[in-house]
């Protein structure tokens, strides 16, 4: 089979591209803005024309696009999040209408919902900012594009690798600098709002069962961890895992807007269960230990 995975250079892409490759008879390019790439193109500024070229040219029999933005302004949002998924669906309806294309999208797109909520695939999205519409407005161009497509609406990752623009990351890194230094203090916003943390090789295991199952699929699937846990979880496990001996301070008003406007989040994961047989098999235990392997560096 041969599989071409956009943004492998990115946090999920990598993980994806790691895992498809260790798949017997699987031919796996890479696409993305990295010169090392397979394929070298960039979603938020490529011609149509120019990608359905080189499609034509890789002649995928699937597609992952885990190419995506997570920070910046809402122009790099859109161009990212919203046009290259476009982009995508309109070269590939060119150069390669039968190839299978899975999508990772974001729980983020739901915005908020109510406390001890499980939230299905059918749920009215209501995002709370630019992150979670862009991802949408990329959903929407997937699942409306005709072409056959899934989109894996993924919770928060958390895994080797997180980048720092997202809390995992951000708070490993912290912990990283400050080393043991049992006068450290850890300046964090409010850490009581509750995610749905998933493992980025879970992520990973899913679009390759995506990839692979016979017949269509739903639109639209919810890839997490299928429970809700406290942002302050995370974070005390990171801090366990790097030996922290100082003070975390959570400053109240220093968190994100979205953490304010959605204290609650949690995805319904039956449907990836019943559709793919996907179930999540790392905890947040063995995610929070794998990003903090990665992470550790020796105390300057």
């Amino acid at each position: 089979m041969h599989i071409l995975v956009l943004g492998n250079t990115g946090y999920l892409g990598a993980h994806v591209a790691e895992h498809l490759r260790a798949l017997p008879d699987m031919r796996v390019l890479v696409a993305g803005r990295s010169p090392a790439a397979d394929i070298t193109v960039d979603l938020a500024t490529a011609r149509p024309k120019d990608l359905a070229a080189l499609l034509a040219e890789a002649a995928p029999d699937a597609v992952v696009n885990c190419a995506g933005a997570t920070g910046g302004d809402a122009v790099t949002l859109a161009e990212v999040n919203a046009r290259g998924p476009a982009l995508l669906c309109a070269a590939l309806r060119v150069a390669a209408p039968g190839a299978r294309l899975v999508h990772l999208g974001s729980a983020a797109e739901y915005g908020p919902s109510e406390p001890g909520m499980r939230v299905t695939e059918s749920a009215a999205t209501r995002p709370a900012g630019p992150y979670g519409a862009t991802k949408l407005a990329g959903t929407v161009a997937v699942t409306a594009s005709g072409l056959d497509a899934t989109v894996l609406r993924v919770g928060n990752p958390v895994g080797a690798g997180a980048p720092s623009t997202g809390l995992p990351g951000r708070v490993a890194r912290l912990l990283a600098d400050a080393g043991h230094d049992p006068d450290a203090e850890l300046r964090l916003g409010d850490l009581s709002a509750h995610r749905d943390f998933v493992d980025a090789r879970d992520v990973a295991r899913a679009a390759r069962l995506a990839v692979m199952a016979a017949g269509p699929l739903p639109p639209v699937l919810n890839i997490g961890g299928g429970d809700a846990r406290p942002v302050r979880d995370l974070v005390r496990l990171l801090a366990a895992a790097a030996g922290f001996r100082g003070r975390i301070v959570e400053a109240g008003s220093g968190g994100s807007a979205r953490s304010a406007q959605v204290s609650w989040q949690c995805s319904d994961i039956s449907a990836a269960r019943d559709t793919l047989g996907w179930t999540p098999t790392h905890t947040l235990d063995a995610s929070v230990a794998a990003l903090w392997a990665a992470e550790w560096v020796p105390a300057r």
